[in-house]
This record gives C-alpha cells, structure tokens and sequence, in this order.
C-alpha cells in the first residue's frame, strides 16, 4: 500500500469510518487511478471532472458516484492538501425516486422458493425486523432478546446503535435455525473462521428465488427493508415507530 493510501487508511480510521466505508473509499481511489493509467498524485483536477462525466454518462447510480466524491475530497483535501473545490469535485444532483416495495403475497412468495434454512432465515430476519443485509450479517447471538421481542443493531449506519421490533414468526424460525446449525460467534457465519456470510452470497440467493417467484420488479434484498416500512404503515404503525 502507498504512502499516500496508508495517510488516507489513518484519515478514515480517525473520523471512525467502518471497515466498509475504508474499503470502498480505497476502492473508488484505485478506480480513479487505473482509468487514467497514473497514480493518485498526478491526478489533475480536468482528470476528476472527466473521470465524473464518464461514470455519470454510463450510468453509474447515484450512490456510488456519491462515495466517488465523498473519498475524493478525502484523497485529495485531507491527503494531498490540494483543497479542491465542488467546482473540481463536483457532486450530482440526486433524483428523487421512488423505491421499489414488494407487496405481502410477493415477499412471502420469494421466501416460499427459498430452500435452504440458513439463507430463509436470514432474508426472514431482513424483512420482518427492516434491517440492512449487513446488519442482519453481523448479528450475534445476543442480539436476540427474547425477552423483549427486540433486535440489538450494533454499528449501523453511520455506526449507530439501535433496537428494531423481532416478530413473533421471526423469533420462531430463529429458534429452529439454531437447533439446526448451533452457531458460535455471528449468528450467520461464512465459511471462513470468525467472518460473516458473504452480502453477495444472500443477493444471488434472493436473485435466484425472485426469478422462481415470477417477479419482474427491479428488487433487491435492500426492498425488503423497503417493504418493511411500507407494510407497517399499511396497517397503522405510528410514523415514530417506523
């Protein structure tokens, strides 16, 4: 790793970004790099609107052109000491759309062509509490309260913690994935030691049984936290408690 990627590795890692957050920022830089054939530093300011334009006129979502930005200004400010301006670095607007929502019978029918516990249980969990699929990855056993009937979100978003709502049909299916597997550590392990399952492995599983189900809607495991809110508000659940 450069001198330069080690400066931004500290830079993130005093503002406490997630390993995540750290690896796609690096990424989006590396991205940058092997475009123009040159490193980092020899990047100019015409280089960092073009490399925009490109990944805007490809259609690039805009999330992903958002972090491009986001460990830019990064890179570049707090690194390099260039101080680019948004003239420079310049962030798209963002459009306003509309999520895609699963309906009850849809949901039920994408968990219906779902065989395997683990991954059932899993895109379950994802839907009935409306947690990110790397929330529901990283959970551990006692996370689950029971007692309760909550979900303890440890490192959310923004690395915040939370509770969400476990459901009664939740909790059950928790309880004969247990029996089954007897996990030590996370609660969905990978096949790794110590290291969740895979995001991508539970994104072509859902995938494949959207395909099975018949539905055409451009959805992914996200829609389910989507579908979630949707759904509690269909049935009168207080906007706070959403």
């Amino acid at each position: 790793m450069s001198t330069y990627y080690e400066k931004m590795k500290f830079e993130m890692e005093l503002r406490c970004y997630s390993q995540q957050t750290q690896k796609h920022y690096l990424n989006h830089v590396r991205l940058l790099e092997r475009h123009f054939g040159k490193p980092v530093n020899q990047i100019t300011p015409d280089d960092i609107r073009q490399y925009l334009h490109h990944r805007i006129k490809t259609g690039i979502s805009y999330s992903n052109i958002n972090i491009s930005c986001n460990a830019f200004k990064l890179m570049f400010n707090s690194v390099l000491n260039r101080n680019f301006s948004d003239d420079t670095i310049v962030r798209p607007k963002k459009l306003k759309k509309l999520p895609y929502v699963l309906s009850n019978d849809e949901v039920l029918s994408i968990l219906h062509h779902v065989s395997n516990l683990k991954h059932k249980t899993i895109l379950h969990t994802a839907y009935s509490s409306g947690l990110r699929i790397s929330e529901v990855l990283n959970l551990v056993s006692s996370d689950i309260d029971s007692q309760n009937m909550l979900i303890r979100v440890r490192s959310g978003k923004g690395q915040k913690d939370r509770f969400t709502i476990l459901g009664q049909q939740n909790l059950i299916m928790l309880r004969k994935y247990w029996k089954v597997y007897k996990p030590e550590g996370f609660l969905f392990p990978g096949q790794s030691p110590g290291k969740s399952l895979a995001a991508r492995n539970i994104q072509q599983v859902f995938k494949v049984a959207k395909v099975k189900a018949g539905i055409s809607k451009p959805v992914s495991v996200h829609s389910l936290r989507h579908s979630f809110a949707t759904h509690l508000l269909e049935n009168n659940t207080d906007l706070r408690t959403i």
